[in-house]
């Protein structure tokens, strides 16, 4: 696991020098702190901060092919590496490392960029092929790792994350506000977008090429939940297929030359994954969790429970509201987004944790929720169609109160906020965002609290319309369930709970996360399973929990799901966040960033320092408002550049004169 950085001239203007490099390198040492490397011509820079996994010794990046005429950083691991690599021998390949970036130097030289279909893995692949001339970003099929790009002075820069463009002093920082937007309607941006004006990311499944000064997008892969799966096959086969899928994916990504932990929640995915590893590879493992002070929001019961279960050597984080507020600033910094939820924050002092024990890798339950039907908006769209059908009826909508009990005007029984809050759409089955339509709708209430020139920018602009026009051909053909999960994947997965509250949390803290339900073996499998197996009745995950009868407790496999969360408002209110609250929430630091309101702001943030009760909607507007504030602070009025990596700490690697740009 790595940071890479890199600079490509498109204007046969001035090479990018090994000083600007480090500037970069220097900005993301905490991707990396184990090595820092570069390749320079005449055309192309390379950066690698690298965090060492495989080959410790002598995997430093970057990587070249045996004529050195292929170049190579990158951020990630191909989990298949050790079988390709016996491919590539036996086709005549010879390898100077034992790295798994190095197999993808021979693919690529074997294969073209078509070589990532091959790869199972989560990456992005910087690779510089100098004799075409032509730079690759390859990036991993579902988003797990991130890249940022950007075209200023006659370059295109390209960094693991933006922090690392800005320390190019072409490279300015402005909050677009249509991506703002976006993130006060889905909680995140949507590939390409970053929140960022000017600077992209190139979307999941895609490769951006860049020759002859030309830069194109070509998708590799795509998301088809298309049920395909035989419909003659029993619920067994397939609950036994499930299981050996997710046995593979866990036993290649348990590959390392350092020690493997892994995340225990006390959920049914977490759960699972600890399980096979303990099952089927007879590791000691290691397990990290999560408590916190607050009862509603605390699994530790069942983290040992399934801790004893397992006999794992289980070590817990207990978080409070007060270290929430702590360290909020900090995890702005890494995540680069507006946040409207504090749940990034416990995942930050989770990964510290992992890093005081001296682990480097931990698997994680991400993507089960996605791919098998497990979030309560799953069901709730369920609940909701069923209710279309008699519009009328008093008792179909009381369904769904059994999906949101930490909701409070749903616990006490407020049925007249039930029916307006969900009833809003109720008939319009055939809309294809029927399922998120509600909490999309509610997201973008918070933008009430934009500043009135804001809105004014925003008068013809609704990200909603700008997502139906990026759908696929064939989506009006798929199930409801399968229209749903293509949304929930698209939309929330790669760019906020892969990136905002996995990668970047993780990453914070030189800590690498693997996700086996990400796989894209299991992806596809689950992806184009019938939906009865996946949501069976108001049942999620069935089919999981079928496969994992009898190595789970019962308890584990009966219990409902409870959603990963975090208290927000009381942590603004205590006296670890009172002094950004008093510098970036004042009507002054409001008015001066143009974002918010400063009266209607104002207002939300007295009732927070009162200690008044939140809604769901204002304590995301809340989480929303002081994390775009501290975003303006950070980013674009206050950078502060890291120290370059100095050149006593990096293997430089010249390359021989490039041809002209173009030639």
């Amino acid at each position: 696991m790595c940071g890479i950085v890199g600079a490509l001239d498109l204007a046969g203007g001035e090479p990018i020098s090994v000083e600007a490099l480090a500037g970069m390198l220097g900005m993301i040492r905490h991707r990396g702190p184990d090595e820092f490397g570069v390749y320079v011509d005449e055309q192309v820079g390379l950066g690698s901060a690298r965090l060492s996994i495989i080959d410790l010794a002598g995997g430093q990046q970057p990587i070249h092919n045996e004529d050195d005429t292929v170049w190579l950083v990158y951020n990630g691991e191909i989990f298949n590496y050790v079988e390709l690599r016996a491919e590539l021998e036996s086709a005549g390949h010879r390898f100077y490392t034992q790295t798994d970036t190095e197999v993808v130097v021979h693919l690529y030289e074997e294969r073209g960029p078509g070589c990532v279909q091959a790869m199972n893995g989560q990456f992005v692949i910087a690779l510089w092929d100098r004799r075409r001339r032509e730079l690759l970003l390859m990036r991993d099929r579902l988003g797990i790792r991130p890249i940022y790009y950007t075209l200023s002075g006659g370059r295109l820069l390209f960094a693991s994350e933006v922090k690392a463009l800005l320390a190019d002093r072409h490279v300015v920082a402005e909050i677009d506000p249509e991506a703002l937007a976006q993130v006060f309607t889905f909680w995140t941006t949507i590939a390409p977008h970053s929140i960022f004006r000017g600077i992209h990311t190139v979307p999941p499944g895609h490769i951006l090429r860049v020759r002859g000064g030309q830069v194109t997008l070509k998708q590799y892969w795509a998301l088809d939940p298309t049920e395909t799966a035989d419909p003659q096959r029993s619920a067994n086969d397939l609950a036994e297929e499930l299981r050996a899928l997710l046995i593979d994916a866990t036993r290649l990504r348990l590959r390392a030359d350092v020690p493997v932990g892994a995340y225990l929640s006390g959920g049914l995915d977490s759960s699972t994954i600890a399980a096979l590893i303990k099952h089927y590879t007879g590791r000691r493992l290691r397990t990290f969790g999560i408590g916190f002070d607050v009862p509603a929001y605390d699994e530790t019961p069942y983290q040992a429970q399934m801790s004893a279960h397992l006999a794992t050597d289980h070590s817990q984080m207990q978080c409070s509201t007060r270290d929430i507020g702590r360290v909020f600033p900090e995890v702005v910094w890494h995540a680069e987004m507006p946040l409207l939820r504090s749940a990034p924050a416990p995942m930050y002092l989770l990964s510290g944790l992992v890093h005081e024990h001296g682990l480097k890798v931990v698997l994680t339950g991400e993507g089960a929720d996605e791919v098998l039907g497990g979030y309560d908006i799953f069901r709730e769209a369920q609940i909701r169609r069923f209710w279309a059908r008699d519009p009328q009826s008093s008792l179909r909508p009381l369904l769904l109160r059994r999906l949101y009990p930490y909701i409070g005007r749903l616990a006490q029984g407020n049925d007249a906020y039930l029916q307006v809050f969900f009833g809003q759409g109720l008939t319009e089955t055939s809309d294809p965002f029927y399922s998120h339509r509600p909490r999309w709708r509610a997201t973008a209430r918070c933008q009430r609290f934009f500043s009135p020139e804001l809105r004014g920018l925003l008068t013809d602009y609704d990200p909603v319309d700008e997502l139906a026009a990026a759908l696929p051909a064939g989506f009006p053909r798929w199930g409801p369930l399968a229209q749903a999960q293509y949304l929930e994947i698209v939309v929330f997965l790669a760019e906020y709970l892969l990136s905002s509250q996995g990668d970047r949390m993780t990453m914070a803290h030189s800590v690498e996360g693997r996700y086996p339900f990400l796989d894209y073996r299991v992806v596809e499998f689950c992806l184009h399973l019938p939906a009865r197996y996946k949501l069976c009745g108001l049942q999620e995950k069935w089919l999981l929990k079928r496969a994992m009868a009898g190595l789970l407790p019962a308890s584990i496999l009966a219990r409902r799901k409870q959603p990963y969360r975090a208290p927000i408002a009381p942590s603004f209110a205590g006296h670890e966040a009172a002094d950004y609250m008093a510098e970036y929430m004042s009507p002054q630091a409001l008015g001066e960033a143009g974002y918010f309101d400063p009266a209607v702001a104002g207002r939300l943030v007295a009732r927070c320092q009162q200690g008044l009760p939140f809604g769901e909607t204002d304590e995301m507007a809340l989480g929303g408002i002081v994390s775009t504030q501290l975003l303006h602070h950070l980013f674009v009025r206050d950078l502060l550049p890291r120290p370059a990596v100095p050149r006593s700490e990096l293997f430089i690697c010249e390359g021989p004169p490039s041809a002209p740009v173009g030639v």
